[in-house]
């Protein structure tokens, strides 16, 4: 019998986790009145939120989407590995996720609705308070089905093999993927099997098999062969909803008084270029290069002769800040470089990502290949130029090099320098020689996702189906 349902959704701290699960709120909600949903908000070690983006929602149509800024808890300990200090940062948080819902839990009582738990991959700790509050719990996994099936059958291969997995072998068959993955391809700290990040990533993977349901920020069509597995290899796991690609692509950038001319700047100059014909180069909301690899990049870009758009920002100063612009790139650039590429190419720091990628003269992307970033460009029908530098990332890469043709790869996982040649050939492969085969497929699945979530689509369809899971209680 279907009733109100009130769910409660716990994502990881940052915008790269929230961002994609309040635009799956906002399709739960849109597709049935059913449903009120309450964020439960914590805060990044810094003690930041995300305010500009949750005052958007808050002043948008959805009124029955609500934000609960948690108290920010202790941090871990100094010198914790990041996926440890994730998972700890988010474990000490628990007593006040437990007080919010029992909250909501005694109100339902009264008001005979229902409260579920949402949440995030990493966030997993959380289902320990749904059980000992007799609720249901799902898990969103905000990364790739592919990256889900690895996390799943790592237990697995964790009895299979006895020492470290870089020892074990050059390549893994990993049931999710189509080709032998090169094993360093895998996140560094699966690599350390004594390491406290491994054992998270275990500990993870064994608390997804512990929830209702699994739910997906992707496309039936793009990860055919990861279902596949799901339904016919892997045993004794939820089911697996596949409902992207959530994005963020109505909400739009709104520059603040201090962007405003930079972003308009950048706009500008897009307007200026011919379709199809400017590189973007991008490496994420934290990614940042040496300095002797950004001296290669401008070499590369400057030899290419093809126009570039180039976000680089300097590293941070201390673990967990975000990357900030430089006041003068030019400390880290070629003397004279930007002086020889003025008029075809652009630096800059922030970048609005969405707009940039949507926008007319992009022809290609170099990107770290973050999941939200690879949904984004097959969205707009970018070709990408895979640098992947972190966490599931190289992965991502292979599986969109290797198993589905959907990029370039420019940096693979035994780089520690990408030399400027090959920036250069993978530029002029993509701008000036058309991309080929790859821009063909990439417009394929551009289609495809985003006729998936359209009525009647795959992602369409499985929402259906979670929320009928979700809105029939017993």
């Amino acid at each position: 019998m279907s009733k109100n349902v009130e769910l409660v959704f716990v994502p990881s701290f940052g915008v790269t986790h929230i961002i994609p699960t309040v635009e799956l709120a906002k399709r739960l909600v849109e597709r049935d009145e059913c449903f009120s949903i309450t964020f439960l908000i914590i805060p990044e070690p810094s003690g930041l939120i995300p305010q500009a983006y949750i005052d958007s929602v808050t002043n948008s149509s959805m009124n029955r989407i609500c934000f609960t800024i948690l108290q920010r808890a202790d941090l871990p300990p100094p010198g914790s590995e990041p996926i440890t200090f994730i998972a700890l940062y988010i474990q000490n948080h628990l007593p006040h996720v437990k007080k919010a819902i029992t909250n909501l839990v005694s109100k339902s009582n009264n008001n005979g609705s229902s409260v579920q738990l949402v949440v995030d991959m990493f966030s997993t700790t959380m289902i320990d308070v749904a059980n000992e509050l007799g609720i249901p719990s799902y898990v969103y996994f905000t990364s790739c089905a592919a990256a889900l099936g690895l996390v799943l059958h790592l237990a697995t291969l964790d009895a299979e093999i006895e020492g470290e997995l870089l020892d074990y072998s050059s390549e893994l068959n990993l049931p999710s993927y189509i080709n032998p993955v090169p094993t360093l391809a895998l996140p560094d700290i699966m690599l350390n099997k004594k390491g406290d990040g491994y054992k998270w990533y275990l500990y993870h993977g064994s608390r997804f098999r512990d929830t209702k349901g699994i739910i997906v920020n992707s496309v039936a069509e793009l990860e055919s062969h990861a279902i596949h597995v799901f339904n016919h290899i892997f045993s004794g796991i939820p089911p697996v909803y596949l409902v992207g690609p959530s994005l963020d692509l109505e909400g739009k950038t709104q520059p603040d008084s201090t962007t405003r001319s930079h972003y308009d700047r950048i706009m500008r100059w897009l307007d200026d270029q011919p379709k199809l014909s400017v590189i973007f180069l991008c490496f994420g909301s934290r990614g940042t290069l040496s300095a002797r690899q950004v001296k290669e990049i401008a070499i590369g870009l400057e030899r290419s002769g093809e126009r570039f758009l180039w976000s680089l920002r300097s590293p941070p100063k201390t673990k967990f800040e975000k990357p900030y612009d430089y006041s003068n790139p030019e400390e880290v650039l070629p003397d004279g470089f930007l002086r020889r590429v003025e008029g075809r190419g652009l630096m800059c720091g922030w970048a609005p990502q969405v707009e940039i990628l949507s926008h007319k003269a992009i022809g290609g992307f170099v990107s770290h290949c973050g999941w939200n970033s690879i949904l984004e460009s097959l969205w707009f029908d970018v070709p990408i130029l895979t640098w992947p530098l972190d966490a599931e990332q190289k992965l991502n890469g292979f599986q969109l090099v290797k198993d589905l043709g959907l990029a370039v790869e420019v940096k693979d996982e035994r780089d520690d320098l990408v030399v400027a040649e090959v920036i250069e050939r993978g530029v002029r492969s993509i701008i000036r020689e058309g991309g080929g085969e790859v821009r063909r497929k990439v417009k394929e699945m551009s289609k495809k996702c985003r006729d998936a979530v359209m009525e009647g689509g795959s992602s369409w369809s499985t929402l259906s189906c979670l929320i009928e899971d979700m809105s029939n209680i017993q």
